[in-house]
């Protein structure tokens, strides 16, 4: 343990970006609604922020290449910051929208400066063990922001300095407690034919998860509110989702490397289909609501994983980080589209209906999946790559998560 102490300034940065990043998006769809906008612009806002969330994806590269790591988070934080209060000062939805892609911009380019630089510092041999305590920091600082809302009135100013006080209390391990100077991250090359020719499914199931899980993520506070949760209850609801995908992550890991990919995708997304109607048909109490919430979560957060675990088996070593920033693309493409189109269907068709679009889109992938199999072989069991259970905060995780075949380690070794 005394081994991954160096790396403890790097991961409680993290756990307080997470948690302020968690805690505001929640914020963001509650603090709107109760100013009046329509949920339709409650959508669009929520788009804007993954428009600057992809920008980031190939950007925050070049600018840690350009003036370091500790330069690059402190601007980024400070611009959160301030992003933060501006949204609290300037209640207007031309305004929200491109602080709230400036927002997705800072975090993915925080978290790419971290996630690089956690990997710069981090040994083959301790790669394990990292990663787990990355998911339960991710895990903890998710779930426990979401509890300073009932703590903080949402229509207040309180709340928004809290979450621009995290953002910049994130600087002090960064700046004081860290001494270490990292290579700059190579730059993330965008071959998106070449990631669609590597595995269709892949690119399409991650298209599918953001249309579904940015929805849920963004809008899914506007729905529970609706349904007649109070704040507590959003925070609830939205916990209960991020708990119950942590769950399921290594059972559909393990499930995967042993019966196959494809099959793992098509029973998680059948049971994202199943919490999904669920939640739209049959959930009316809070309690029922939170149950259909686990679920979903334990289905659909995996899915990611999943496609990412897909792709990687058929590509090369080389192309490992290829492969990761061309899925980020893919995913960032849906879940800029998914919240316009869940406000749209929460607008027009009621909040139940909210989680019978995300059943549809689950169904659709369930039907691609079953071509892709009449399409491709699977990869044999022996050629799988191991599974590991992904964030999708950047390209950067994917190379802290990076894993060598043990044949092509030997063949390494060799020459």
């Amino acid at each position: 343990m005394t081994r991954l102490l160096p790396l403890s300034p790097l991961l409680i940065a993290a756990g307080i970006l997470l948690a302020a990043n968690g805690l505001q998006g929640t914020l963001i769809a509650l603090r709107a609604d109760a100013e009046g906008f329509s949920t339709s612009t409650i959508g669009f806002i929520s788009a804007a922020y993954f428009l600057g969330f992809m920008s980031a994806a190939w950007l925050a590269p070049r600018l840690i290449a350009r003036v370091g790591h500790i330069r690059v988070f402190a601007g980024l934080a400070a611009s959160a910051a301030v992003g933060t209060l501006i949204l609290v000062l300037v209640i207007d939805p031309y305004v929200w929208a491109p602080v709230r892609t400036l927002m997705g911009f800072c975090f993915s380019g925080l978290l790419t400066t971290v996630e690089s630089w956690i990997n710069a510092r981090t040994p083959n041999s301790d790669r394990g063990r990292v990663l787990s305590i990355y998911r339960l920091i991710d895990l903890a600082g998710v779930t426990g922001g979401q509890f300073l809302l009932p703590l903080f009135a949402v229509q207040g100013f309180a709340i928004f300095a809290i979450t621009a006080i995290l953002f910049c209390l994130s600087l002090v391990p960064i700046c004081l407690a860290d001494r270490s100077r990292p290579k700059a991250p190579a730059e993330y090359r965008f071959n998106i034919p070449a990631i669609w020719r590597l595995s269709p499914l892949a690119c399409i199931g991650c298209v599918a998860i953001g249309l579904t899980n940015s929805a849920v993520r963004l809008i899914g506070p506007l729905y529970a509110k609706e349904i007649g949760l109070d704040t507590a209850g959003v925070a609830l609801f939205v916990s209960a989702g991020v708990i119950g995908g942590a769950a399921l992550q290594f059972p559909f890991g393990w499930l995967s490397d042993r019966y196959g990919r494809r099959s793992s995708i098509m029973l998680a997304t059948g049971g994202a289909v199943l919490a999904g109607l669920f939640l739209s048909l049959y959930a009316r109490s809070p309690m029922e609501v939170y149950i259909g919430a686990f679920a979903f979560g334990a289905f659909a957060l995996p899915l990611y994983s999943l496609s990412a675990a897909h792709a990687n088996d058929r590509a090369d070593d080389d192309s490992y980080v290829i492969v990761a920033a061309g899925l980020t693309f893919f995913f960032s493409l849906g879940a800029v589209i998914g919240p316009l189109v869940a406000s749209v269907v929460i607008e027009h068709f009621g909040p139940p209906a909210f989680f019978t679009y995300t059943s549809l889109v689950h169904g659709s992938l369930i039907l691609i999946t079953l071509y892709r199999i009449t399409r491709r072989p699977a990869v044999p069991r022996e050629s799988r790559r191991p599974f590991v259970s992904l964030l999708r905060t950047s390209p950067a995780f994917f190379r802290l998560a990076r894993v060598v075949k043990p044949k092509r380690a030997k063949r390494a070794k060799r020459k």
